[in-house]
């Protein structure tokens, strides 16, 4: 596992920064040198002053601690704030990634429990556990450091006391078989969390999101929301709990096992002293470098195993990066021009469920033409759309284009024949043009094709008492002048978004709901105008609509129960559409 996160981040962060590993290993030499300037000049110092304690002597030594010593922690200071400023980047790059990857993700992952805990492990797992490459990196380079430390040491203590090698592997054996029982406990916690931590997120988040203001206002919602954040903040802290307290056990066994080696050390080295193999400065030596030695080892041990555990942690994220995809994508191109669509015999049930909510539907539609799709809600309307636009596959059946399965073409190709308006379409806290051209060069707004459309559908009157025009910012998140649109401005200008597009395919789905009847009958009586020569799917609870397409697709049931024009339908006895076109039309009458 370890090498697989490492042979995927590494290379990745070697062509994005490869002064940072420079800079890594030259602060990693630094920081393995630094300990013996005092182990080799301490039994100096203490020999001296036992000794003809001559004070050019200890001058020289004390000065050599000092500066060197000072100077090698403030460039290892320098160059470990560097390193920080990389993790800054890296961390901001590899988010950058996971939010690219997150919006490429097929649309039917999206609404998967199993890919969203994927997420949310890959999130927790690269920001907080494993600290990224930067985490990971700096336990590789501790080790680099440790494994010179224990070179130099080792040497030190051949010369006047290799007995004490056993105590260090002693202390190892022990320092390894609990790190180890601790990293298991950890990462059977971080497993157990994210389930946790989202629905955590999601409780605690929600509660400051102003989107929530006015419903969590009107209907007293404040003891429902705090009680929610309240349970899963219980259920976190007891993950947490019962993570330190499979720890606790393991560091009372350490602390236990470094008294013992403590004692035999100071005992074993004594009674050098006391036979005068070893003078009172190489005594110092001798613990020093003992303590070195056993800390490094352990150092190489744990940094081993950290390193594990957060690459483990780590390769959550690369799993993401890697998950599989939801739905077959063929490389097959589309061609230009006009284009038929078929559904034959599809039936559809939602991932991991065996409810079918499309059954056996058959249509037909032909370029240019203009369809009406209505029904009872739940009747399968906006599935149909969903399909069409491949945010799901057919259970059953296939959808055709121009005769070829749309499997078989290329996914973007495909995708960029819609300009959809769903009933839950979102805008941004970007400003109005922004929101309309969604990345597009902006020179359209200065040669009046925007304006036109804005005008089109009805904005241009709104735009126009705007100081900054279209660039406005919609709402307040960033901007105190941003406007707060309201639902039938934002509808408009998800419409003029779908218009300005200009795909061969335009759907409508509720395109009207927030709408009142002025504009509603504006945006229907231009509807030719709006959508042209191209082909139209509109669906809506508003049956008036339904006169200005060619055909009405009447969905009951998950199946299309009536087809037909808007005369012959309404005319049908006993008919779906024809009492609900009754039911609504006495309103009005």
């Amino acid at each position: 596992m370890s090498r697989k996160t490492m042979a995927y981040f590494f290379p990745i962060a070697w062509r994005f920064q490869k002064s940072y590993f420079i800079v890594g290993a030259t602060k990693a030499v630094l920081e393995a040198i630094h300990p013996f300037i005092s182990i080799l000049m301490l039994p100096l110092i203490i020999d001296e002053l036992l000794g003809e304690r001559r004070l050019d002597q200890l001058f020289t030594y004390v000065a050599i601690i000092v500066i060197v010593g000072s100077l090698i922690s403030l460039t290892a200071s320098i160059l470990g704030c560097q390193m920080e400023k990389c993790d800054e980047k890296f961390q901001n790059y590899f988010t950058e990634r996971m939010s690219r990857r997150i919006m490429e993700l097929d649309f039917q992952l999206t609404e998967d429990k199993d890919a969203l805990d994927q997420i949310e492990l890959a999130r927790t797992g690269m920001q907080w556990y494993s600290g990224g490459v930067h985490g990971i990196f700096v336990q590789v380079l501790n080790m680099f450091s440790a494994f010179l430390r224990v070179a130099g040491v080792i040497t030190l203590i051949a010369i006047h006391a290799p007995v004490l090698f056993i105590l260090v592997i002693f202390t190892l054996c022990i320092s390894m078989y609990l790190s180890h029982k601790d990293n298991k406990i950890e990462l059977k916690s971080h497993k157990e969390l994210a389930k946790v931590n989202r629905v955590f997120s999601y409780s605690g988040y929600e509660l400051m999101d102003i989107r929530y203001a006015k419903d969590i206002r009107l209907y007293h919602a404040q003891d429902m929301m705090v009680e929610q954040w309240k349970k899963f903040t219980d259920e976190s802290f007891a993950h947490w709990k019962a993570q330190g307290d499979g720890h606790l056990p393991n560091a009372c066994i350490s602390a236990a096992a470094t008294a013992v080696r403590d004692f035999l050390m100071y005992l074993y080295l004594g009674i050098l002293v006391i036979k005068g193999s070893i003078t009172i400065g190489i005594f110092s030596q001798m613990i020093s470098s003992c303590r070195e030695l056993t800390n490094s080892v352990v150092s190489i041990g744990r940094c081993l195993q950290e390193i594990a555990k957060r690459c483990n942690y780590a390769y959550e994220y690369v799993k993401f990066m890697h998950y599989p995809a939801a739905i077959e994508k063929g490389s097959r191109p589309v061609a230009g021009g006009k284009h038929v669509i078929e559904f034959r015999d599809v039936s559809f049930s939602y991932p991991k469920t065996e409810q079918r909510v499309l059954q056996h539907v058959n249509l037909k539609l032909n370029a240019g033409e203009h369809l009406s799709v209505v029904g009872l809600n739940g009747a399968g309307k906006t599935t149909f759309v969903k399909l069409l636009c491949r945010l799901y596959d057919p259970t059953e059946g296939e959808i055709l284009l121009d005769g070829v399965n749309i499997k078989e073409y290329d996914y973007e190709q495909y995708m960029n024949l819609f300009s959809p308006v769903f009933q839950d379409f979102k805008l941004f806290a970007f400003s109005i043009q922004e929101n309309v051209l969604m990345g597009e060069k902006e020179t359209v707004a200065t040669d009046g094709t925007l304006y036109k459309l804005f005008e089109q559908v009805g904005f241009a009157e709104k735009l126009d008492s705007l100081e900054h025009g279209m660039d406005t910012m919609l709402f307040k998140s960033f901007d105190k002048e941003g406007i707060e649109a309201s639902g039938g401005e934002q509808q408009k200008l998800a419409i003029a978004r779908a218009l300005y597009k200009n795909a061969p395919v335009v759907i409508l789905d509720e395109p009207t709901a927030a709408l009142d009847p002025v504009a509603e009958y504006e945006i229907y009586r231009q509807f030719h105008t709006l959508v042209g020569g191209k082909t139209a799917i509109y669906i809506s609870h508003r049956l008036s609509s339904c006169q200005f397409c060619d055909h009405i697709a009447v969905f009951s049931d998950g199946h299309v129960a009536e087809y037909g024009t808007h005369d012959t339908l309404v005319d049908k006895e006993n008919g779906i559409y024809a009492e609900m076109f009754a039911a609504q039309a006495q309103y009005y009458q």
